[in-house]
């Protein structure tokens, strides 16, 4: 891989890394050495497939999710291709599944959310909740690309900082990313 390639796919993975691992990390139940993979392999086709990264093709950033969409649908079906029919009289019991730790962990982060300063808590629903690029929550926001990412760099400091003062810990958060 020559120099201007690895260059290239660093600046792809800066850009939309922590996007499309967030959106792994969903489309996986929760799976972080799934969603990784799913991310890994999604970079090594763009950077595979360079026409892709053309802005001139579409959105580089459609594209990736596309991709990773398609990865994590493929997977899901390799995987239940292999389970095995299992044959028996009795009916299985309905497993309720609780969400009480999903519905308390989504209150705590909108809680976090909502401490945060107007202007830190769009520019994250912007690049992470609505998956937008750098360039395009700048276009939305009305404010310069540099701008979106240095309010990025702070407001993920101070959600830190919050949930911290909000009794989750470093490794509960770290749990989770």
């Amino acid at each position: 891989m020559g120099r201007s390639s690895a260059e290239r796919l660093r600046a792809l993975h800066s850009e939309h890394g922590d996007a499309l691992y967030a959106y792994a990390f969903r489309l996986t139940g929760g799976d972080r050495g799934r969603a990784e993979d799913l991310v890994q392999e999604t970079l090594l086709r763009a950077w595979r497939n360079p026409r892709a990264l053309d802005p001139e093709h579409g959105s580089v950033r459609a594209w990736l999710f596309t991709t990773i969409r398609h990865l994590a649908i493929d997977a899901w079906r390799r995987r239940d291709a292999r389970v095995g029919e299992v044959v028996t009289d009795a009916v299985p019991e309905q497993v309720e599944v609780d969400r009480t730790e999903q519905a308390l962990e989504a209150w705590l982060i909108a809680e976090a959310l909502n401490r945060l300063s107007p202007a830190h808590r769009e520019v994250l629903l912007e690049c992470f909740y609505r998956g937008r690029s750098v360039a395009e929550a700048a276009a939305r926001l009305g404010i310069p690309p540099g701008t979106v990412k240095s309010r990025t760099y702070y407001a993920l400091r101070s959600l830190r900082l919050i949930l911290e003062e909000m009794g989750v810990t470093r490794d509960e958060m770290s749990a989770d990313t």
